[in-house]
């Protein structure tokens, strides 16, 4: 059952009583954690109940701890201790014994007792709980009173350990901190409609296929690898999916970790790194020197717009083989890396800025370059001010590795939307029509147009989107007889008006005082002239 939009609101509110003066990108990384931590002890709990019978974690424990974390470590890949499960720090808190070195005890052993093979997807995933900041407080004792104040609102939440409503909580939360956290707030989170749009088109036609493979090169907190799953007939089953990410920046490449695990995907079925994608190629790239990529069957991507990367040296990178992407902007980096790493058979999807269809010199080229081997499937354009980072419009591009046809569908969605306080937001009705119109591929008037390679040609390879959808509404011509006859209309108002009005002041009783004024108000009314 899923969590209901007044109930996710007032756990958002009771959220903000609890933050204090930490500043909400900060703050996330707080709540995340400690919400993380009760998801894996809830789960811990849950399987040692299945299992151990009628004997307790404490017992088990005591005879044996090196088996007995062995026992825990095979089945979900970490172990935690008798006495740091998060209700046994809820129970120290009721009688008073809890202290916040309970918490960093726990964590530093829960981090000690990773299973090899799962280091990868836990190891350092509390590493943005500061415990020792000055934030939580002055000294021990206030930090442990801020603490206590965290656990015992994620008790009353009653986080449900159910995937689906945890996972929808920590997607809405994970948009509401984004819509919080300034500008930076875009390095970590993909609005759930636009994920939708992606998530739908990668995966229209595939949905019943028995393995996928998916791979976000620049995955943010994982939403675009979690709702692009989520259509796909074996989403949930251990070992149908596999998931691969890779993100630059630590925080976030935590928050994609907790994220995916959170919505239900076994670790052994995760496969994230923080590193920088355009530096060294990720997953596998060149191996001792030979070029063994990893290949994937849907590739999706957001990554940052027109950003700077080092483009020195790069003729030699078999990523790059249509051009390397000038210095400034490596938009085009991320796109030639993701279509790289796609299955012949695969489909990607990249959000980008709108400079990426006209731009040119080395732009230009790869523009081309991509065009002329059938690429490039769509341009869907979508409206203003949707992202949390910027205002700027942007557009979706859609790929493929080995299509048979060169023409490229464009739809002109930038004006399907709905108007809220500080953003603009894509309906349903918006969503279904991307979508549909996409499936359909054929021309929409004044929304869809499928252009030729001979109509692209012409433009010079430019694919601006105005160039191919005609969204132009002409006006209603102006009826300039009926204007001239209004306006005598208004002029006949007017003279009655102040007609009407000039005999009311004839009727005021003049004083010596008023005399002036009266004349001076007459003397306007009746000169005045519309002629």
């Amino acid at each position: 059952m899923a969590l209901t939009a007044e109930r996710q609101a007032l756990i958002w509110k009771t959220l903000n009583e609890t933050r204090g003066k930490i500043e909400p990108s900060e703050y996330k990384n707080y709540i995340f954690g400690i919400m993380f931590y009760k998801f894996l002890s809830e789960k811990a709990q849950n399987w040692l109940d299945s299992v151990l019978g009628n004997e307790t974690w404490e017992s088990v424990w005591s005879q044996d701890s090196e088996k007995a974390a062995s026992f825990m470590q095979a089945k979900l890949g970490y172990v935690l201790q008798p006495g740091d499960m998060f209700s046994d720090w809820k129970e120290a808190i009721d009688v008073d014994k809890f202290n916040i070195t309970m918490v960093s005890d726990a964590l530093n052993r829960f981090n000690q007792g990773i299973s090899p093979e799962a280091k990868p997807d836990y190891e350092g995933i509390f590493s943005d709980l500061d415990l020792t900041s000055s934030r939580l407080g002055a000294n021990t004792q206030t930090r442990t009173a801020t603490m206590i104040d965290w656990i015992n609102l994620m008790d009353e939440i009653e986080l449900d350990a159910d995937a689906d409503v945890l996972g929808d909580l920590y997607e809405y939360l994970i948009g509401m901190f984004a819509a919080n956290s300034g500008a930076k707030a875009g390095e970590f989170y993909t609005p759930h409609q636009v994920s939708d749009i992606m998530a739908r088109i990668l995966t229209a036609g595939r949905e019943d296929k028995e393995n996928y493979s998916l791979y976000d090169p620049t995955m943010g907190s994982g939403s675009l690898l979690i709702t692009t799953a989520s259509y796909m007939k074996n989403a949930g089953v251990q070992g149908a999916i596999k998931y691969y990410g890779q993100e630059l920046i630590t925080t976030t490449y935590n928050l994609a970790r907790m994220n995916l695990m959170m919505h239900g995907v076994e670790y052994n079925d995760i496969n994230l790194r923080n590193s920088d994608t355009l530096a060294s190629d990720w997953p596998d790239g060149a191996v001792d020197g030979i070029d063994t990529p990893r290949m994937f069957d849907a590739v999706m991507a957001n990554p940052p717009y027109s950003q700077k990367w080092d483009a020195e040296n790069r003729e030699d990178d078999p990523r790059f083989k249509y051009g390397v992407a000038p210095k400034g902007k490596a938009d085009y980096a991320f796109l030639l890396h993701s279509l790289y790493h796609l299955n012949s058979d695969g489909r990607m999807a990249i959000v980008l800025p709108h400079g990426i269809l006209f731009r040119g010199a080395a732009e230009g080229r790869i523009r081309q370059a991509l065009l002329e081997n059938r690429h490039i499937s769509a341009v869907i354009g979508l409206p203003s001010n949707i992202f949390t980072n910027t205002s700027i419009p942007t557009i979706i591009m859609v790929l493929e590795k080995n299509r048979k046809n060169d023409d490229v569908l464009f739809i002109d969605a930038s004006k399907g939307f709905e108007k809220q306080k500080n953003s603009n937001k894509l309906r349903a009705e918006d969503i279904e029509k991307i979508v549909s119109t996409y499936l359909k591929r054929e021309d929409v008037e004044k929304y869809a147009h499928v252009a030729s390679m001979d109509e692209i040609r012409e433009n010079d390879f430019n694919l601006n989107i105005p160039r191919y959808v005609d969204t132009f509404e002409e006006e209603e011509p102006i009826d300039l007889v009926q204007v001239n006859r209004d306006i005598v209309d208004v002029e006949a108002d007017i003279q009655k008006e102040e007609a009407e009005l000039l005999k009311l002041v004839d009727e005021l009783a003049v004083t010596e005082d008023s005399k002036e004024v009266i004349e001076s108000l007459k003397a306007l009314l009746s000169g005045g002239s519309h002629e």
